[in-house]
């Protein structure tokens, strides 16, 4: 597995009056891209955080090459960029469904404590799932 795509129609609330997607909710598009890959990894995001680890973004890079319209049907493609530590890194792209590139970009997250909001490892069981897949 090294990416994972998942596909959506952009809703009307998403866009702006000349029906072209507002920039702000490209990041929420990448949430979703990085919650369907880890779902293909079999871990959960909800379960993670109840065992005390928190993924915030602390970098977040979008190059937009054209606009997303209303109604479009979106897939964002979601790749691991290297094997993970303290933080991981994913690379993007958003396609329209005539297979024009919209977009590209790249999310650092960090590892955080939940309760201490220290930076922490990589949870052993997300590496063992990403040794399953992926040849770092």
């Amino acid at each position: 597995m090294r990416k994972n795509k998942i596909s959506f129609t952009v809703r009307y609330g998403e866009t702006d009056q000349m029906g072209v997607v507002y920039h702000g909710n490209y990041a929420q598009y990448l949430e979703l891209g990085r919650l369907s890959w880890l779902k293909d990894l079999d871990v959960s995001y909800k379960k993670m955080e109840e065992t005390g680890v928190v993924l915030p973004v602390i970098s977040l890079q979008i190059n937009f090459k054209k606009s997303a319209l209303y109604d479009d049907t979106l897939t964002v493609v979601t790749k691991l960029k290297k094997k993970p530590s303290v933080k991981i890194e994913f690379d993007y792209e958003i396609y329209n469904e005539n297979d024009e590139l919209l977009v590209t970009a790249n999310t650092i997250l960090a590892f955080l404590n939940k309760e201490t909001k220290k930076p922490i490892k990589c949870p052993e069981y997300v590496l063992k799932k990403i040794d399953e897949f992926y040849d770092f």
